[in-house]
């Protein structure tokens, strides 16, 4: 039993569960004693969940991501850990690794420290097929993903719109009269997928034909090699977008060396895009404003309070010199 179930039980939500657990006055005698006869005939102990909604409590959350190397993962750790210092929470980091035992791992990890909540960076969190591994984990504690999603009881989920940010990159580029739109990509996670779908939605309303490049290896050496291919072949665009600032540095350097100057458009908005010559244009996905989001959502849950299951935030395009918007 957890307290989802308890709640499922007694006919009430999980915030009054907690204000139970918590002895708050905000209760009718006639709910509390529901509830509390429900924890008694189900024999349920408060877990991990239960502290951190009040009873007990480290002041510990777990943050897992897959490669704290990556410019965006390492950002976010950042962010969230200043973020829950502020809150006078302390944190555990633990780079999971790509592999789907790994991540399991990492998470049984967490939950042995039985920390208070586990926040997960990027949409890699979400498997294809079986994610019971993440409802098990989320039926203990709180589990937030950040830029990804995954419809499970327990898990909740503050992303950014890239299906919708990468179909206006797409718009953006065929008004100024690019007709032959390359997109370089590398892996299918959630993330790569939604953008990979914003690409062909928008190709398709702009009445363009795909010209899709995948590198199968998120580095800036793959792109470059995959592109400089792509080149050699004979398939020349007029335009580029790409799922990555690492992979776009990759790929403005070998159409470079063969003396294109294409626009060209990043995702993340990272510091790669800073310190690119040119400097790339690159989505804003809002890292900021989702880890503040994040963080915000689990301290109301961990104070009893609802908590909406998926919290979608819009992007924005930041111009430099790869491509501007003509006025």
């Amino acid at each position: 039993m957890n307290i989802y179930d308890i709640a499922e039980k007694s006919g009430v939500s999980i915030a009054t569960v907690s204000r139970v657990l918590n002895r708050s006055p905000n209760v009718s005698d006639k709910t509390r004693r529901r509830v509390l006869a429900v924890m008694q005939e189900q024999g349920y102990t408060p877990n991990a969940f239960a502290r951190g909604l009040g009873l007990r409590t480290l002041h510990m959350a777990a943050v897992l991501c897959t490669d704290v190397a990556d410019p965006f993962y390492a950002q976010a750790v950042s962010l969230i850990e200043e973020g829950l210092r502020q809150r006078e929470y302390g944190s555990l980091l633990i780079c999971t690794g790509g592999e789907l035992e790994g991540k399991k791992q990492a998470l049984q990890q967490a939950l042995e420290k039985q920390v208070d909540a586990i926040l997960l960076i990027g949409s890699a969190f979400r498997e294809r097929s079986d994610n019971s591994h993440l409802e098990q984990a989320a039926s203990q504690v709180p589990v937030i993903i950040l830029n990804g999603w995954v419809k499970l009881k327990g898990v909740y989920c503050v992303l950014c719109n890239e299906r919708e940010a990468m179909e206006q990159n797409v718009a953006r580029l065929a008004k100024t009269g690019c007709r032959h739109i390359l997109y370089v990509y590398d892996t299918m996670t959630y993330s790569g997928s939604e953008k990979l779908t914003g690409y062909r939605r928008g190709m398709q309303a702009a009445g363009l034909t795909p010209m899709e490049l995948c590198t199968h290896e998120k580095s800036m050496e793959s792109a470059y090699e995959a592109v400089e291919q792509s080149l050699a072949g004979g398939i020349v665009p007029d335009g580029v977008l790409v799922s990555e600032d690492l992979l776009a540095v990759g790929a403005q350097k070998a159409l470079a060396a063969r003396g294109l100057s294409l626009p060209l458009i990043g995702f993340n908005d990272s510091i790669l895009a800073r310190c690119a010559t040119p400097a790339l244009t690159s989505v804003d996905n809002m890292l900021p404003a989702l880890c503040r989001t994040g963080l915000a959502l689990l301290q109301g849950l961990l104070e009893g309070q609802e908590q909406p299951q998926k919290t979608v935030l819009s992007s924005r395009l930041v111009e430099r010199d790869t491509f501007r918007e003509k006025g």
